[in-house]
């Protein structure tokens, strides 16, 4: 045995003729409104802890994505990559639910696809 190299792993023509999951991307974008934020740096600690939040309690990803440079407004997107479309819309719908509730900011427009 060599140390430090594996043995090589099947070749992708090996693979073809297995049955493959399916890849879901359920993406979410949405607008808010920070009407508290009087200036960037407000709204980037807010923005972080909403963010943080999504994270935590949805293993999702979430980031900033548009309105970089706008004190009272942020557009994020949120990601989660699954094998099935019920559980990724399940998901957002939950994280929609939460940012409806979230006093510090206000929910606007948001759209929700999968991919």
């Amino acid at each position: 045995m060599v140390w430090g190299r594996f043995a090589p792993g099947p070749t992708a023509a090996a693979t073809c003729g297995r049955n493959l999951m399916t890849m879901v991307i359920g993406v979410l974008t949405a607008e808010l409104q920070i009407d508290g934020a009087e200036s960037l740096k407000d709204k980037r600690q807010v923005l972080k802890s909403i963010l943080a939040h999504l994270r935590n309690d949805f293993n999702v990803s979430a980031s900033e994505v548009a309105d970089h440079d706008i004190w009272r407004r942020a557009t994020i997107g949120i990601a989660l990559v699954t094998t099935d479309s019920r559980f990724a819309n399940e998901v957002l719908d939950k994280v929609i639910d939460h940012l409806e509730r979230d006093p510090r900011a206000e929910l606007g427009h948001y759209e929700m696809e999968m991919l």
